[in-house]
């Protein structure tokens, strides 16, 4: 019998085929590359090569005033110093002190709240009315209407201010005209201090309503309609569907709408400025309109930066307080 065969060869086969054979090492992974960094360096120089012409167009007219304007501020810059502007005199927080000690400066402070507390909320109201309408209730024409509540937005200011001053003429206007067909007289509207800024108010609101209907039948478009259905099969109807499901839906759209109606209301400037000059008797001179006199009538920047920074602090004050009180809503 040959040594390699019989009982004892396949005895030892079977214990070397017991044996634990050592695991097999992992095979390797193949490591992606890194990229190499001057091709990221080139990236990112091509990014700033586009960007450069934007970045100096901003520094030099938006950065650059911002700063000079807030150094302004705390001097005297008046019409001697547009030639010598290092000759100026730091003059610290005076320019602020006086502001509150102005009372054309509260005057338009308080008129420009005016403006703010009453034309927001008529806008926003409008707005959200006109939208449901003509996303809903109007079938036929929409197209029209949409682009005749907006055709105000772009029309120019003056061209509105014009048509206004037609209307609201106490001798010839459209307004008189109906008046005394109807045996009644108007009264002045923008020469007296009680109807002065109501008739700028209706101005701003009949030029932005445009802007907001469109925010808000965006916003509507996008209301899911499985939900209302839910709704009207559960029997609501069509004012508590619009206040328990379309409104709270709304928020989003209804806060980005009340910021920015608000900012562009608290910097109100070209309605008194072309209607009224901030008459009859400083009823409705605003803020801007006050630093625009300060600044350019009487060259004194340094008040006007700072009234124009006072301006800036309430709209960033303003804006803040709504974003938390309407944002915590929209969660």
């Amino acid at each position: 019998m040959s040594p390699t065969t019989g009982p004892a060869a396949d005895g030892a086969a079977t214990v070397e085929a017991r044996r634990p054979r050592p695991p097999r090492a992992p095979a390797a992974r193949s490591v992606p590359r890194r990229p190499r960094r001057h091709g990221v360096g080139r990236q990112n120089l091509a990014g700033w090569l586009f960007s450069t012409p934007f970045l100096v167009l901003f520094g030099l007219f938006m950065l650059f005033p911002i700063v000079a304007t807030l150094l302004m501020s705390f001097t005297d810059f008046g019409a001697r110093n547009v030639t010598r502007p290092l000759e100026a005199e730091f003059v610290g927080l005076d320019n602020y002190v006086k502001l509150f000690e102005d009372d054309k400066f509260l005057t338009a402070l308080s008129n420009t709240a005016y403006f703010v507390v009453v034309g927001v909320p008529l806008t926003i109201l409008l707005g959200l009315l006109v939208a449901l309408l003509l996303n809903n209730g109007i079938d036929r024409a929409r197209t029209f209407f949409r682009v005749g509540f907006y055709a105000p937005v772009v029309t120019t200011i003056v061209a509105a201010a014009v048509v206004w001053r037609f209307v609201l003429d106490p001798a010839d206007g459209l307004v008189a005209g109906v008046a005394s067909a109807l045996g009644v007289t108007a009264p002045d509207f923008l020469g007296s201090e009680t109807w002065a800024m109501p008739s700028l108010i209706a101005m701003a609101v009949w030029r932005n309503l445009g802007t907001v209907m469109v925010l808000f039948i965006a916003g509507l478009q996008a209301v899911p309609a499985e939900v209302r259905e839910a709704a009207r099969l559960d029997g609501a109807s069509p004012w508590q569907e619009l206040r328990r499901i379309t409104v709270p839906l709304l928020r989003p759209t209804m806060l980005y709408a009340t910021v920015i109606t608000t900012i562009g209301y608290l910097n109100v400037f070209e309605e008194p400025f072309v209607m009224t000059q901030g008459g009859p008797s400083d009823s409705t001179l605003t803020v801007s309109l006050d630093m625009y006199r300060e600044g350019f009538n009487f060259f004194h920047m340094g008040y006007a930066s700072a009234m124009a920074y006072v301006l800036f602090v309430v709209i960033m004050g303003i804006t803040v307080l709504q974003l938390r009180l309407l944002k915590d809503n929209t969660r």
